[in-house]
């Protein structure tokens, strides 16, 4: 199989705009209306474990950017296929260091909404200006065993601006294809040992990119949602 079949999991040349940035918005307008607040989080794969593992107090809540973008900075895609952009976390973090997630944090008081709170911590994280980005939908929050409550949102952007990561937050910002990430076959359930028994996870390897964890889980409800 050649480059752009193997990064997206299609065969080459198939006509197909299922995920073009246009395709993607047609098909989610037809299912987020549909689609009733879902439970997700770490504890669907671990319900003995509880929603909040290692957490006791009241949910912290924090917020993620999705970006889906028209234009990938990758090359070799299919014509209009789109992609979605994730940042990989420098080392040095406590929580998280070397990890590749979605631009995002915690909802401060004066954000008002996790829109504003995700675009706000997008362009601190990668220089992302938020009026490229058109804030699209929530998805259901999820849930964190460290005791957050995320809501994801995702939004579209049609024309990328220069990006620059935060030095002290983000090491390096890269896109992956839609269509690899909206593929059930590419979504491998794993797990580690915590306390002495497996903890299962997702993971979603693309490539020398290893997407695991609460990033992986959140791209695993963007499919639910939008393309099962």
């Amino acid at each position: 199989m050649d480059a752009i079949g193997s990064r997206t999991g299609r065969t080459p040349g198939a006509a197909d705009d299922l995920f073009s940035l246009e395709g993607f918005r047609s098909r989610a307008l037809r299912r987020l209306p549909f689609a009733a607040e879902r439970d997700t989080g770490d504890h669907i794969l671990n319900p003995d474990l509880g929603p909040y593992a290692k957490w006791t107090g009241d949910p912290r809540e924090a917020a993620v950017l999705i970006p889906v973008l028209a234009r990938p900075l990758l090359q070799g895609l299919e014509p209009g296929e789109a992609s979605v952009l994730f940042t990989l976390r420098t080392p040095h973090l406590n929580a998280h260091g070397g990890q590749i997630a979605f631009p995002g944090g915690k909802i401060d008081p004066e954000d008002g909404s996790p829109e504003a709170a995700a675009l706000r911590e997008a362009q601190e994280e990668i220089g992302l200006d938020p009026s490229a980005v058109e804030p699209f939908a929530r998805l259901s929050p999820y849930l964190t065993g460290s005791g957050y409550r995320i809501t994801p949102v995702v939004g579209l952007v049609h024309e990328l601006p220069p990006l620059t990561a935060n030095p002290g937050e983000v090491a390096d910002i890269f896109d992956v294809p839609l269509g690899f990430l909206m593929r059930p076959e590419n979504h491998q359930r794993q797990s580690r040992e915590w306390q002495g028994r497996p903890r299962y996870f997702y993971a979603m390897p693309y490539e020398t990119r290893y997407i695991w964890g609460v990033t992986a889980g959140i791209v695993r409800s963007l499919y639910e949602t939008v393309y099962a």
